[in-house]
């Protein structure tokens, strides 16, 4: 997608992506998602391992800092194919350092970090690409190219990874329908709303259809109201069998949708709950 000579913006050759005749519905998102994520195939690039086994799992995981500040301390769990999972805590617990371990921006002092069925510690340099594509990320900041338009920054991700024009010209249209954004296709990030532009966000993080996706702090330069609709939008990914990871400091968002809680403090898990909020069931908060 280039744009006119006289309209201020930098020529850009991303393929041309036209507008969607209309949104999917939500019984749609189904049809979008689940077949790839559910049929337990092996996709091409895939590095996951097909099976019935958790999607992320820690064994005994020590992350310590320069310094001997420790990031995790000894935390041994499981997070299964399909979850909905908060990760709790307050700032300095360690949900920066879980994350960053999932995606092998760091690797652990001690003990294993396994996602997907493979041993992060055993994928060599060369895989921890594959490995994040499989893995869609969704941040407080955004992180969109801010030269670049909606479609753009959601057609950059499939084009990095191999796919043709015309996959491209597919796909675009749907995923910025789905999550809400039809109308928009064009708008720079600075057109539009923050709660705009973390769908823009997930968009690009759902485009190729990730096994597992983790979300930073995805509502927390949000307003409430915005804030529950993003939530919403996960759920209903969720739902069509990928496994959701949520780090975040909303304990209105944890408590309204009482799904299963780990909370960290000072780098070790102080409770894991099924159905639960971000209250433990005595009425304490974490520190």
């Amino acid at each position: 997608m280039s744009d006119g000579p006289d309209s201020g913006r930098p020529a850009f050759t991303l393929v041309e992506v036209p507008q969607a005749p209309e949104a999917p519905a939500q019984d749609d998102v189904a049809a979008l998602f689940s077949a790839p994520v559910q049929d337990g195939t092996r996709r091409k690039g895939d590095i996951f391992r097909p099976g019935p086994g958790p999607m992320v799992e820690f064994r005994g995981v020590t992350k310590t800092y320069q310094g001997n500040s420790r990031g995790l301390d000894g935390v041994s769990l499981r997070i299964g194919t399909g979850e909905f999972v908060f990760l709790v805590g307050p700032s300095g617990s360690g949900k920066s350092t879980f994350v960053r371990l999932i995606i092998r921006e760091l690797r652990p002092t001690e003990g294993s970090v396994i996602v997907g069925g493979r041993d992060l510690a055993e994928l060599r340099r060369g895989k921890v690409p594959y490995l994040r594509r499989a893995i869609g990320c969704v941040f407080q900041d955004f992180r969109l190219l801010p030269d670049r338009t909606a479609a753009e920054n959601v057609a950059y991700a499939l084009q990095v990874t191999g796919h043709k024009k015309a996959e491209v010209r597919r796909r675009v249209p749907e995923i910025l329908s789905l999550v809400g954004l039809d109308g928009k296709y064009d708008r720079l990030p600075r057109e539009l709303s923050g709660g705009e532009q973390q769908r823009v966000s997930i968009a690009r993080a759902l485009v190729n259809h990730p096994r597992l996706l983790i979300a930073d702090e995805p509502t927390g330069n949000l307003d409430p109201e915005t804030s529950l609709g993003i939530m919403d939008l996960l759920l209903r990914i969720n739902r069509t069998g990928t496994t959701v990871l949520v780090a975040t400091h909303d304990r209105h968002t944890v408590d309204r949708m009482q799904m299963r809680v780990i909370a960290l403090q000072e780098g070790r898990v102080v409770r894991d709950e099924e159905s639960s909020g971000y209250h433990d069931r005595t009425g304490e908060v974490p520190a």
